[in-house]
């Protein structure tokens, strides 16, 4: 009666699964690559569980452009900004026409005010991605205006130091604060 008790413990079921398994998982099943698990969490707004997922897929896949971008992105959109900076400069060492990591470091750079470097950052994605994506585009027009408005606002003083006041009708004068 002992034997036929330790031989009925010892069956799996013909799965071949182990005894730490699981129920209903087969460990031979091939695993979701976690970079498209991180890009999914992103896509969902969870930015934490996409940066662990990131993280994994530097493990799988190694340390490289596509993996050192999503990271960087992560970090992009949980306000991480240095730390994201940091990251996307790696992804483009890695790879320097990268266009994503290049986007995602002009998106960076736009938010920390560093605008000429951002434009800049964004006329190279964009004639590296020959102008087909139309968020790079949009990202770069805007680049250009702040820093066309910069140099156009930069150089004048402040308007607060000026006043114009009537003095008859049709006069006017502009008064300051000497």
């Amino acid at each position: 009666m002992t034997i036929l008790l330790l031989a009925a413990c010892g069956n799996t079921g013909g799965l071949g699964a182990s005894r730490n398994a699981p129920y209903g998982v087969d460990p031979k099943g091939n695993a979701v690559d976690p970079l498209l698990v991180g890009h999914r969490l992103m896509e969902a707004g969870e930015y934490e569980l996409a940066l662990k997922a990131y993280y994994g897929a530097a493990g799988t896949h190694g340390v490289n452009a596509d993996t050192l971008s999503a990271v960087g992105s992560a970090n992009l959109k949980l306000g991480r900004l240095g730390q994201a900076e940091q990251i996307l400069r790696r992804a483009i060492e890695a790879e320097p026409g990268f266009v994503p990591a290049l986007n995602n470091l002009g998106v960076v750079l736009m938010e920390q005010g560093k605008m000429g470097e951002a434009r800049r950052v964004f006329e190279e994605a964009y004639a590296r991605d020959s102008g087909q994506s139309d968020s790079i585009r949009q990202n770069l027009m805007r680049a250009i205006a702040a820093t066309e408005a910069n140099v156009y606002d930069g150089g004048q003083e402040d308007p607060g130091q000026y006043q114009l006041v009537r003095r008859d009708k049709g006069q006017y004068v502009l008064l300051t604060q000497l």
